[in-house]
């Protein structure tokens, strides 16, 4: 019996070293959140990422779809994991949308290639469903898709928020976009768990009504609709992380556009939040040291509202420094890209609301037409994406620590299970002799 048992625990320690070392498990589940965490396969996910919007636009034409698998292999390479996209383009060229309704379908197989293709390089998205600006069509596009159905009541693109036949154009795109399946997989968007989050709009903002209430009331709608229809998707409502009222001097130059960090991110639908970062654009005329400050000050106090009033995770969903810039230097950039992630890392290692960072914008070599000032071209190998891959590699550290740790717990559980069988088996045979 003594030398069964010492096989038994020899067993037990092979077992055990070999799921302590193994990596972490294969990334093709639904994230999740639990409390302020983003959960992947049962193990706290934190990510690295990038926006690329112009992603369907490109893929929906066939010869220029190796620009998307460009992107994806290049930001594989770094440690990216993350990108987000748009789900729409509303009238227009290359239109997704070209009517309330109806949809080009070459269009719609662009974006089944990006969902396909960063399924491939384990890349999770961000879909995005509508813009607030006129950019790809947007609020604008649909508010005069109305009018021209003599609905003449619409007096301005905030009537995108109230007027029950615009809403109805865009509850049917969401309701089309959730439910196509992918003429490549043959997977519904809704069962696809490539597909990391849905998001309501871009930068939402309503400046007719800057108490919030239109807003909110847009986004508890809206979030209801899509989580009736997707029950395994994240949701986050698209928010630049400007606050209402109660704190406003902690927006840019005390900026009032009619929406509340705190209040349209405690929506219960809303599973995450997101704050963008334009000190550049949000405090023009100010000098470069003074921006570095507020960023510093803005990200941390979204991390902080976001762990101890929302419990929620916070997503730092745009940031960047464009070229285009009075004395741009790359340097500067850099320092720009340190302090969001020096801010975001330092939340995740202790296992904060932090949970990553998507830098505006990533770009291929020979986009140039693409390029807003913003463009990082991973191939580069410039300063800029050394960091992109520094901080990478700090989150994946932390992935792999919690599932080391898991992995420890389950190999602890299985121990004791198994003793326990075992003296069971003993206290048997003993009472057999």
């Amino acid at each position: 019996m003594k030398s069964c048992g010492l096989l038994f625990f020899a067993l037990l320690l092979l077992q055990y070293h070999g799921v302590l070392f193994q990596q972490v498990e294969a990334e093709d589940g639904f994230v999740k959140t639990k409390g302020v965490q983003f959960m992947l396969n049962g193990i706290p996910y934190y990510a690295n990422g990038f926006n690329a919007y112009w992603l369907m636009y490109m893929a929906s034409d066939p010869s220029q779809r190796n620009l998307v698998s460009s992107a994806f292999q290049q930001a594989s390479k770094k440690g990216l994991t993350i990108a987000r996209t748009w789900a729409f383009n509303d009238g227009g060229y290359r239109a997704l949308q070209y009517s309330p309704g109806f949809y080009n379908e070459q269009s719609f197989q662009g974006l089944d290639f990006v969902v396909s293709e960063a399924r491939k390089y384990g890349i999770k998205l961000v879909l995005s469903l509508v813009n607030s600006y006129e950019n790809f069509g947007g609020r604008k596009q649909y508010v005069e898709w109305a009018r021209s159905q003599g609905h003449q009541s619409i007096n301005s693109e905030d009537d995108f928020f109230t007027n029950s036949v615009v809403k109805g154009y865009y509850k049917n795109h969401i309701k089309t976009v959730l439910t196509r399946r992918n003429s490549l997989t043959g997977v519904a968007y809704k069962d696809e768990p490539t597909i990391m989050a849905w998001e309501l709009m871009n930068e939402p903002r309503c400046t007719s009504d800057p108490s919030g209430r239109t807003i909110q009331a847009w986004i508890t709608e809206m979030a209801s609709y899509l989580k009736s229809i997707d029950g395994n998707h994240l949701l986050e409502a698209g928010l630049e992380g400007f606050y209402g009222e109660s704190k406003q001097q902690t927006n840019p130059k005390y900026f009032q556009v009619g929406t509340d960090f705190i209040a349209n991110n405690q929506i219960p639908g809303i599973d995450f939040a997101t704050v963008h970062s334009y000190p550049d654009q949000w405090l023009t005329g100010s000098n470069y040291e003074d921006q570095v400050s507020f960023l510093s000050s803005w990200v941390n106090d979204h991390i902080q509202d976001a762990q101890n009033i929302l419990h929620k995770p916070v997503l730092f969903a745009e940031f960047g420094r464009s070229l285009k810039e009075s004395g741009y230097t790359t340097s500067q950039r850099d320092r720009i890209f340190n302090t969001v992630y020096s801010a975001i890392y330092s939340s995740a290692r202790g296992g904060g609301a932090a949970v990553g960072g998507l830098f505006w914008q990533l770009l291929d070599e020979g986009m140039d037409s693409f390029q807003d000032g913003y463009g990082v071209v991973l191939s580069e190998n410039s300063s800029t994406v050394v960091i992109i891959a520094e901080e990478s590699e700090r989150l994946i550290k932390i992935r792999k620590m919690y599932a080391r740790l898991r992995n420890i717990e389950k190999w602890k559980r299985a121990r004791d299970i198994r003793r326990a069988q075992w003296w069971s088996g003993n206290k048997v045979n003993d009472t057999g002799n």
